[in-house]
């Protein structure tokens, strides 16, 4: 459904016709003015009227009402299109979730994409609209802020991600904690997590690179404003940095499954340690038994009056010094 429609002028909203063309031909013929469409999860029938007033690219209206699309920017002749993933973290539940935002910029229009619970724009219009110096840059600065204010929170989300992780290192460590049969389980959920986590962020540097004129992305993007480049290379220095995290999570995630699956196994040896001990105790005292109760005619021990005491006695004296000498050596 379409969730907001207005034009911009001079950074500043104003209302305006409510037909799309109308619009847009009113965005066009002012100067410094454009239009800004946002919807939320549109039926095929409500996104044609859209493509077809705009001219967007078939394939770029595809994947914005499919979804499922990784992080990219893609130009076409009319208009650019850009994917972004918003994610949301649960920490009672350790669920990472995420949304999508699909981007089209053109000539004095923004259309905005919104899939997922986990992508609101709202808070990003209501900040630009009480920023008219930052909106009147036009479509370009509605791209940048969606984009900064998506890498911001997934710096929030790796903070958090950070604490629970700690919280789980403690616990995997903990005398007690480490012995749960569910915590192997628990430390995979969480590798899942950030798997999660590092597909909305890890595809995204590219893109921003492009529109940051970095590295072999020298030339301007076209439908991007060429002085809104330092801005985007700031974005993309945050992200850099939650990629960064991202990777020592998960490594530190691997490290405290090895060590975990280390404990257990160190635990299960302990275990059979102590199961050999009181087996060989055990088999004494059986094998002893085991040879005086076969009846036998010719065994004179079984004639002799001390033969049951000393017997008793013996198989006394062995135990205490297995005992003595498995307790030694930390068998038991």
């Amino acid at each position: 459904m379409i969730v907001d429609c207005a034009i911009y002028r001079e950074g500043r909203r104003s209302e305006g016709p409510q037909d799309f063309s109308d619009a847009l031909g009113e965005a066009r013929a002012t100067s410094e003015a454009f239009v800004w469409i946002g919807l939320h999860e549109p039926t095929e029938s409500e996104f044609d009227k859209v493509s077809e007033e705009f001219g967007l690219h078939p394939l770029a209206v595809e994947d914005a009402l499919k979804a499922h699309q990784r992080p990219k920017l893609e130009v076409y002749d009319d208009s650019l299109f850009m994917v972004l993933k918003p994610v949301v973290y649960e920490p009672h539940t350790d669920n990472v979730s995420s949304g999508e935002v699909m981007i089209f910029v053109g000539d004095s229009f923004v259309v905005t994409v919104r899939h997922g619970e986990g992508a609101p724009l709202g808070a990003v219009r209501d900040r630009l609209e009480a920023d008219p110096d930052v909106l009147r840059h036009g479509p370009t600065a509605v791209l940048y802020s969606i984009a900064d204010a998506s890498v911001d929170h997934y710096l929030e989300v790796a903070d958090e991600l950070q604490e629970d992780l700690e919280v789980l290192e403690t616990e995997v460590f903990s005398p007690d904690g480490g012995g749960s049969r569910h915590t192997a389980s628990r430390i995979y959920n969480f590798k899942r997590q950030i798997l999660e986590f590092r597909r909305a962020t890890g595809p995204l540097s590219l893109p921003l690179a492009r529109l940051s004129g970095a590295g072999p992305f020298g030339p301007p993007v076209p439908f991007a404003d060429e002085t809104a480049q330092p801005f985007f290379r700031d974005v993309n220095d945050h992200l850099t940095r939650v990629n960064e995290s991202v990777e020592g999570l998960d490594r530190l995630v691997s490290d405290i499954l090895s060590a975990h699956l280390a404990q257990m196994s160190v635990r299960q040896n302990d275990d059979m340690r102590k199961i050999s001990a009181w087996a060989a105790m055990a088999a004494v005292p059986t094998m002893i038994a085991g040879i005086y109760g076969m009846n036998f005619d010719h065994m004179p021990e079984l004639h002799w009056t001390w033969t049951y005491p000393v017997v008793i006695l013996v198989m006394v004296v062995l135990e205490v010094l297995l005992y003595r000498m498995f307790k030694h050596r930390g068998w038991l």
